[in-house]
């Protein structure tokens, strides 16, 4: 049995650790996968691994951290396969409230071992408890989900687009059936990304604004209590790719990051050789948009993975033009960018669209681009009201039993990493971390079952925990709450 009430200290403890005590720098995993597997779209389970897909395949591979909890010494399993006939790349994926993983649709998918463009509509679900993955149907009359946005919304409902129309769908995770959802959008989903807002709704900026008004800017808001979508107005730059011209450009946005102080920062794609892509941020608080500082030397992000930092920038990686290699990394601390591709990866020999990243518990970003695998560290620190507190925990704890803790900023202040359409990678969901103090040696305990999914929680939350099969009872032990990863 272990007593839950050093929880605050120890949360403290844990994130002190993450600072600028040595400089930013990458760092390539000492166990890599083989680079011909080409994993990407990583997600953090709620048991604190990773699991990643193999690109047009049906498999997926694990990542557990080392028993220190480090991630650049994990190691790598492969875990259950996809169902027959489904093998995408470019997908909707999330991790859901009760700890299963939902992926639906896929830009391509490979048949006969080749990787065909088909827009599929299938989808499936996995159950780490079981290590099973299910199918699950599409919506009704759907033909196509392909690489289109998912979103878990705050009230913990998988919501998803259809990438070719209009359509959207939330689906019951028990029944695993659809609802229709999303009605007055103004243009197709297709190359849009969804932002989880603080009060519950869902920010997106238009891609096929042309359609209305060429070179046109225009932003959407879906609003979960209606199931509708409304049309506040324009951004202040044009974020979409409309090189050479409307009629002719490939559509592509950057992504959008919720950063702490409540503004999404949103990274602009142009396409034309050697113009930058603009950039914009939305305030929540007044919903107003700024126009922001071009992103340095030529470069845009049309489509590209971005992350939030501990200390509260974001981290994002650019090219020079549309789907042009020679990519950089950068950070945005609100004011000023800072240039931090340093050390060996392969950002300068690829795009940004080959980028994924993911936010993980020790405060690193992991970085995927299909081949090698890297985490960048030392991101900042996180201000103290950013820090989660215990208001209700259980005495004592035992392995294998379930408990539920309660407390404020349990799910963090934004969804963590974003891209574009393609990918999705959030991670505003609490995990519990079980350290031997002896020893130093870490374990998770699976979560499942928060109270809510939204970001910039005002109110106390909740979640459930199973105590680890690991975890030997132990009072110089201690158990660390990690929130909104």
């Amino acid at each position: 049995m272990t007593n839950l009430r050093t929880l605050v200290a120890a949360v403290g403890l844990v994130l002190a650790t993450i600072q600028f005590s040595t400089a930013q720098h990458w760092v390539p995993l000492a166990n890599q996968p083989n680079a011909n597997l080409g994993l990407g779209n990583p997600l953090l389970l709620t048991d604190g691994t990773v699991i990643l897909h193999q690109a047009c395949g049906p498999q997926w591979w694990h990542l557990t951290p080392d028993a220190y909890g480090s991630y650049v010494n994990g190691t790598w399993k492969r875990i259950a396969s996809l169902p027959t006939g489904y093998a995408p790349l470019y997908f909707g994926s999330a991790v859901l409230p009760d700890g299963r993983v939902m992926m639906a649709g896929g830009e391509y998918n490979a048949t006969k071992g080749n990787c065909q463009p088909v827009w599929t509509n299938q989808g499936a679900i996995y159950n780490p408890k079981t290590n099973k993955w299910a199918m699950v149907a599409p919506p009704t009359g759907w033909q196509s989900i392909g690489d289109a946005q998912s979103v878990v919304l705050a009230n913990g409902t998988y919501m998803q687009a259809n990438c070719c129309s209009t359509e959207s769908a939330l689906l019951d995770p028990t029944t695993l059936t659809w609802t229709i959802t999303g009605t007055n959008k103004r243009d197709v989903h297709d190359e849009e990304g969804w932002t989880l807002l603080p009060d519950g709704t869902v920010l997106t900026v238009d891609a096929y604004v042309f359609a209305y008004a060429k070179n046109g800017k225009r932003y959407e808001i879906y609003h979960p209590s209606t199931g509708k979508w409304t049309s506040p107005g324009s951004t202040p730059v044009q974020l979409w790719d409309s090189y050479p011209d409307a009629n002719h450009a490939s559509y592509e946005l950057g992504p959008g990051v919720l950063r702490p102080d409540g503004t999404v920062f949103y990274l602009g794609a142009n396409g034309a050789p050697g113009q930058a892509g603009h950039t914009a941020t939305y305030d929540t608080h007044t919903k107003t948009w700024t126009a922001g500082p071009d992103i340095p030397d030529g470069m845009d992000v049309a489509d590209g993975p971005a992350a939030l930092l501990p200390g509260g920038s974001v981290l994002f990686q650019a090219s020079p033009g549309i789907f042009n290699t020679g990519s950089r990394f950068f950070t945005w601390n609100g004011t000023t960018f800072s240039d931090v591709t340093w050390g060996n990866t392969d950002a300068p020999n690829i795009s940004s669209y080959w980028g994924n990243m993911l936010v993980l518990p020790t405060g690193e970003i992991l970085y995927t681009d299909f081949g090698n695998v890297w985490v960048f560290q030392h991101g900042g620190n996180p201000k103290s009201a950013w820090l989660p507190q215990i208001l209700s925990a259980p005495s004592t704890v035992k392995r294998g039993h379930t408990y539920v803790v309660s407390g404020l900023n349990f799910n963090g202040f934004s969804q963590g990493a974003a891209y574009g359409d393609d990918i999705q990678g959030a991670t505003n969901y609490p995990l519990v971390q079980i350290t031997n103090r002896a020893s130093g040696q870490v374990s998770y305990a699976r979560t499942h079952d928060h109270s809510t999914m939204g970001v910039a929680y005002t109110t106390s939350a909740s979640t459930s925990f199973d105590a680890a099969c690991a975890f030997s009872p132990n009072p110089a032990s201690r158990i660390v709450l990690l929130l909104g990863t």
